[in-house]
């Protein structure tokens, strides 16, 4: 479904003026990787009589906001849902000010660990974070505007996001060419691409195929809840899913992280770790010899996690919380 003619003329004309805004935020966004062209944004309902009053710096914003989605390989409909955040929280300005700390187009606070103020103004940084989590919330596809917009920024006027809705589906719409997606779109796998390539992560060249298996199968749970004593598919603990991941690699470890932490290799630097090794830290109803959570490292400075209840699988980031608290690591081959 296309956009009214009325909506694109007024949308292209400003653009016309902000064309090397746009140059430049292409070069900046990395090109989408191979394996989620696939996934596809979504032919968007067609009326807004508001998106040609947005000035020309709003409309290169929300082209932006659009344009890292595509990038990403959101799943539908995340461009619009980010859009209509953006278009409550700063009216598409890239504002360096705002409630206590928080600032640029989404009102994002470096004091809650969205990025240092620079990352934030800076607008695919500020774009990527919103899709960042906003792929990590469980059935967020399935949501109204308002409810998957609120699950991310956690605003004091939960239901301020829905008047955007028809203006923010227009503009993703316009800036996405409105194409339909595929059923492939859906699946678990193809969320959890986007989720890693949200992290800027791809499976290194050269590691062994069954390790690639066992990754394969981690990130395909990305988004499923946690579920104590959970081994899926709907819902994972942290020892759990790494037993599974490695089963489906052919590889058989066993239940539970204190056994884990005890077979395999050792590992005992980070800097020799490679994807596929275990990580162990204490957690919440652990020691140091014997740990009660673990993870898989990824490379790239990420690792995948079933965290605890309330959370979902996750991607995290092996700085902070886990290298300070690491007891362990161990190598399966």
């Amino acid at each position: 479904m296309s956009v009214k003619p009325s909506i694109i003329a007024a949308i292209s004309a400003p653009l016309l003026a902000v064309a090397a805004v746009a140059a430049v935020a292409g070069a900046i966004i990395t090109t989408p990787d191979s394996t989620t062209n696939s996934i596809c944004t979504a032919g968007f309902r067609e009326d807004s009589a508001r998106t040609g009053n947005l000035s020309g710096a709003q409309l290169a914003n929300a082209q932006i906001i659009a344009q890292v989605g595509l990038n990403m390989g959101v799943p539908t409909p995340g461009e619009a849902i980010a859009i209509a955040t953006a278009l409550q929280e700063s009216s598409l300005q890239n504002l360096n000010y705002g409630d206590r700390d928080s600032l640029g187009l989404f009102q994002q606070r470096p004091s809650q660990g969205w990025g240092s103020p620079a990352q934030i103004l800076t607008p695919t940084y500020a774009a990527q974070q919103f899709y960042s989590r906003l792929l990590q919330v469980p059935g967020w596809r399935s949501m109204s505007t308002t409810d998957a917009a609120q699950a991310v920024q956690r605003s004091s006027f939960p239901d301020a996001y829905a008047k955007w809705e028809d203006e923010a589906q227009a503009l993703a719409a316009a800036f996405t060419g409105g194409r339909n997606c595929t059923p492939e779109d859906s699946s678990d796998i193809a969320v959890a691409t986007a989720a890693a390539n949200a992290a800027g992560y791809h499976i290194p060249a050269g590691v062994p195929a069954p390790i690639v298996a066992a990754i394969s199968f981690a990130l395909a749970q990305v988004g499923k809840p946690y579920i104590w004593g959970g081994t899926g598919p709907d819902g994972w603990d942290c020892s759990g899913l790494m037993m599974m991941a490695y089963r489906s690699a052919g590889i058989a470890i066993p239940r539970g992280s204190i056994a884990q932490s005890t077979v395999g290799s050792p590992v005992y630097d980070t800097n020799q770790l490679r994807p596929g090794d275990l990580l162990f830290v204490p957690g919440s109803d652990g020691t140091v010899t014997a740990p009660g959570h673990v993870g898989m490292y990824l490379g790239q400075g990420i690792l995948v996690e079933a965290p605890h209840s309330g959370l979902t699988v996750q991607l995290s980031s092996l700085q902070g919380y886990w290298k300070d608290n690491l007891v362990s690591i161990r190598r399966e081959i």
